[in-house]
């Protein structure tokens, strides 16, 4: 398919009766629509890059790449983070803003704040306390996929059944519905049930909060989601048509660690680590296998579930961006 067909299918989604279809297969392969994405997506939006704990002193430094193009974070002595781009100093230096712990940059210097999209989300979240929460566990990994397939993974639960059988699945109930709320241009909401209630024991989490799993997928590729005393945030940073990085973090609050050792804090720490591990090979191993038979020329649209409202979420931020930046 050409670009301008592609995109012509992609405003679709913004109809009051969008198609309950996936994306073409080529807008996971186009190199035209990857040219565009890096201009018009990558180019324009805020990208969780990391988590304060990963800048805490000064001189610490994070570097993203999207599109391939290097974007890095810093720590000033003064406390303030700075961000860079590799592209040089002739062009207006990278937005950067820390909302509750979450580091996001913008390669758009001018970008509008990113902190007001997020107000409402914030209310909901108050009670998970996220500016005191730390950082317990963390990766980063390349998965040879295109970057909308692992972001549009992360719309839906669907998958758990499939991908996550002794995982996720576990926690979460078969093809559980998902309730879906756009909040602006670049968040979204993303509710799901648990089969049973998770304990809280360092949090003042009420029935409902314990009973769900919190989402907010803040476009184009970052999200964090609320387990009980834990929040997990990852993001999937596009590298090239083929390949995205993936990072994230586990985060906990202090509370939830008091009174433990050190070797129980080490073992416990291990323990998160290993889970978060085995649920993003899962995930790697369908995606790249996702990306693989898109590039099939036997390669077809595939229905959506309704279990899946979060797909269509994404694609509707995505062809906003794309047919009306």
């Amino acid at each position: 398919m050409r670009l301008t067909e592609i995109l012509a299918e992609l405003e679709r989604y913004l109809d009051a009766d969008a198609p309950e279809l996936s994306l073409p297969p080529a807008a996971f392969t186009s190199p035209e629509l990857w040219r565009a994405e890096q201009e018009l997506v990558l180019g324009r939006s805020w990208l969780l890059a990391a988590h304060t704990d990963q800048l805490a002193g000064p001189g610490a430094a994070v570097t993203v790449a999207p599109g391939g193009r290097p974007v890095t974070v810093t720590r000033d002595p003064d406390g303030a983070l700075r961000a860079r781009s590799a592209l040089g100093p002739h062009r207006p230096a990278p937005a950067v803003e820390e909302w509750r712990g979450l580091v996001f940059v913008n390669p758009d210097g001018t970008a509008e704040p990113l902190a007001p999209h997020l107000r409402r989300t914030g209310a909901e979240l108050a009670a998970y306390r996220l500016p005191e929460m730390t950082q317990v566990a963390a990766w980063t990994e390349e998965w040879r996929c295109n970057w909308k397939v692992a972001v549009q993974n992360a719309h839906e639960n669907y998958h758990a059944m499939g991908l996550h059988p002794t995982t996720v699945a576990l926690i979460t109930p078969p093809g559980g519905a998902m309730e879906v709320r756009a909040e602006t241009r670049w968040v979204t909401r993303l509710l799901s049930p648990f089969r049973e209630p998770l304990a809280s024991t360092a949090l003042p989490l009420d029935a409902a909060q314990r009973a769900t799993m919190y989402n907010c997928a803040v476009f184009p590729c970052g999200s964090l989601a609320a387990f009980g005393d834990s929040v997990v945030w990852i993001t999937m940073i596009p590298l090239a048509v083929d390949r995205v990085e993936v990072r994230g973090g586990v985060l906990m609050h202090p509370a939830a660690l008091t009174g433990l050792d050190r070797e129980a804090l080490r073992e416990q720490y291990a323990e998160i680590a290993a889970g978060a591990a085995v649920v993003n090979r899962e995930d790697r191993v369908g995606m790249e296998a996702v990306q693989r038979v898109a590039g099939s020329r036997f390669a077809a649209r595939g229905h959506l579930s309704p279990k899946e409202p979060g797909v269509t979420a994404f694609y509707r931020a995505l062809a906003r961006s794309l047919t009306a930046p």
